[in-house]
């Protein structure tokens, strides 16, 4: 089971990084069957376009299962911020504006860190992120 707290991923922002140039990624992985993530959606598309310089990703895990297979998702929605393949933060995130606004900005700004400090399937969603445009 995959747990991450916000302890790790301030050891995590912490260090210098040299992915630290790379562009920031915000994804939330959800489901469709999810009505708290349909209701999230339209903020989910405000904060991506009050932040231009930051990619964001709306993922559902069933349609992406290979994507999200290996990742213990025990909430809606999970946000996953990555720098490069770097993760800077992953967990669930209450889908109120105020609090994932301040989460991505927080995150986004973090030089980012250690990958290997990250479970495994994080390290393998932050890669395949990073490869998408």
């Amino acid at each position: 089971m995959l747990h991450v707290t916000l302890r790790g991923a301030r050891h995590n922002g912490a260090m210098s990084d040299p992915s630290a140039s790379s562009p920031v990624r915000v994804a939330v992985l959800c489901a469709a069957w999810c009505r708290s993530c349909g209701e999230f959606r339209p903020t989910f598309d405000a904060l991506a376009a009050a932040r231009p310089a930051l990619r964001f990703l709306w993922i559902d895990i069933e349609d992406d299962a290979a994507l999200c297979d290996d990742l213990d998702i025990d909430d809606f929605p999970t946000l996953a911020i990555v720098r490069g393949e770097v993760p800077l933060f992953f967990g669930p995130a209450l889908p109120l504006a105020n609090v994932v606004a301040r989460l991505v900005d927080e995150f986004a700004a973090r030089e980012g860190g250690d990958p290997a400090a990250w479970d495994p399937p994080v390290r393998a969603l932050a890669k395949a992120l990073a490869a998408r445009p």
